[in-house]
């Protein structure tokens, strides 16, 4: 499965995080969520992190759902 890729942030100094894919909205953290994600992605790989707090993360599992009977076309 390939990494995620096309993450950005930029966080404010009212410590507003603002996260983008794709140079498009994905996501704004605001708080203590944004906190923590500040901490979360100075310390892993900061697209995974991003990818996580999206939503935007794949579970490896799309092909099967791909070719299951009901999602046939």
């Amino acid at each position: 499965m390939p990494k995620p890729n096309g993450f950005a942030y930029t966080a404010t100094a009212s410590g507003t995080v603002h996260i983008t894919h794709h140079n498009r909205p994905a996501t704004t953290l605001n708080g203590s969520r944004a906190a923590r994600f500040l901490e979360e992605v100075t310390a892993g790989d900061p697209q995974l992190v991003m990818a996580r707090w999206t939503g935007t993360y794949k579970h490896g599992n799309e092909r099967t759902a791909r070719n299951h009977p009901r999602n046939r076309h």
